[in-house]
């Protein structure tokens, strides 16, 4: 892993990618973090959500890490419970490298069961928080609105309830693909961020 180099302080403000061209990305391979080897195709996904959430503003280009500007990497339960980002500079740009924990039995209680009795459910918890990290390094930040996939947890609310709205409307993996986890407000952020094609 290259980015023990390069990641700097994760207080710094969120600020955007550089999107003048395909923002470069890695995604990195299996680990021993519990994640399966379709997680990555839900990365990818994610990726795509805010692709076409952004109207065009936005484009991403498969890299070889050390080239990438946004990194996405799995980790073990030792970490956040769902999900971070840090901040990084590479050639004095901003890049973003997001960490993912696939493995849902350490989250506990009713969501872990759901999470084993429902591959869908479990797959939904990963992809979703997916689409949150990648956020906070296209450079959102959090919001209060429990509708939005930027939402803090730390704010309160049904957890389980979070992640089920979603989960109800797939019916199977694919379905990820055409079901968008953002709000109207997500977007409408990620669009000011990123207006070019909105000008």
């Amino acid at each position: 892993m290259l980015l023990a180099a390069a990641v700097t302080a994760g207080d710094a403000p969120l600020r955007a990618l550089d999107a003048r061209a395909p923002i470069p990305y890695f995604i990195a391979a299996l680990s021993e973090s519990g994640n399966r080897a379709e997680d990555a195709e839900l990365a990818e996904w994610a990726l795509r959500d805010w692709e076409r959430a952004a109207g065009g503003a936005l484009r991403f280009r498969k890299v070889p890490e050390a080239q990438a500007l946004l990194r996405l990497y799995w980790v073990g339960s030792g970490r956040s419970q769902f999900g971070e980002m840090r901040p990084f500079e590479l050639g004095g740009r901003r890049g973003a490298a997001v960490f993912v924990r696939p493995g849902t039995d350490g989250l506990g209680g009713r969501l872990a069961e759901r999470a084993f009795r429902d591959r869908l459910f479990r797959d939904t918890i990963v992809y979703l928080t997916c689409v949150h990290e990648i956020g906070h390094g296209l450079g959102l930040d959090h919001t209060r609105d429990f509708r939005d996939i930027m939402y803090f947890f730390g704010y309160g609310g049904d957890i389980e309830n979070y992640f089920l709205r979603y989960r109800r409307r797939a019916h199977r993996r694919a379905d990820f693909q055409g079901q968008s986890g953002l709000s109207q407000a997500d977007i409408e952020r990620l669009r000011q961020l990123y207006p070019a094609a909105h000008s």
